[in-house]
């Protein structure tokens, strides 16, 4: 974002315009108010979490919610969300009568969420927000799990949810495809796509994959 903001500034016709300095001033705080407001929302707590699982904040689209709750339809039980953002799939799942927790680190956004589910009624039975970093802690107590990550990170989430999940979880998956799983179904297409996983069968498979080589 500073490499950005910065060839924005050096491009500009503004920034060579000398004789206009109160219009280059207001662009360049203009610019400035974007950064913070940006680094608000994308940075608080991403500087303790390893690079690769570094994801930064992007809200689940209308579309791809409600293909996740279709994944969804039938189930019930407890409900992770990792990476919960402003908690919009949080409280579609809770609608629907889930038991839901949203682990999200960043502690704006946690925040917001809370607030909304006070403001609209939810109690913390049905969705709770919990700034914490979902890499740490253990999600073996939840047989649904929600995930709208970074492609980098999928490899590793995969690691996790096969080590800690019970048999019977379903896992569902925005847009980026867990590694080396078959999904069960999907989804939608692009930026709405979401992929569904049965962690029985998609242990079943690996195993079988690994004794036939």
């Amino acid at each position: 974002m500073e490499d950005c903001i910065e060839m924005i500034l050096q491009d500009s016709p503004l920034s060579q315009q000398t004789e206009h300095p109160g219009v280059t001033a207001c662009c360049g705080a203009l610019l400035t108010g974007m950064y913070g407001l940006w680094s608000l929302f994308a940075l608080p707590g991403l500087r303790r979490v390893p690079g690769k699982l570094k994801v930064p904040y992007l809200p689940s689209s209308k579309r791809q919610t409600v293909n996740v709750m279709r994944h969804l339809r039938g189930r019930s039980g407890r409900l992770a969300d990792l990476g919960s953002g402003d908690g919009r799939l949080v409280f579609a799942a809770s609608s629907a009568g889930f038991q839901c927790t949203g682990f999200e680190i960043n502690s704006i956004l946690v925040a917001y969420a809370r607030a909304k589910a006070q403001w609209t009624g939810l109690g913390s039975s049905h969705a709770d927000f919990v700034k914490t970093d979902f890499w740490k802690t253990d999600l073996s107590s939840f047989n649904n799990v929600t995930a709208f990550l970074a492609p980098g990170a999928m490899e590793a989430l995969s690691d996790k949810l096969l080590k800690e999940l019970p048999d019977g979880a379903l896992v569902v998956s925005c847009q980026f495809p867990v590694p080396q799983w078959t999904p069960q179904s999907s989804i939608g297409s692009a930026l709405d796509q979401t992929f569904a996983y049965d962690i029985s069968a998609v242990r079943e498979s690996l195993k079988n994959s690994t004794d036939t080589k």
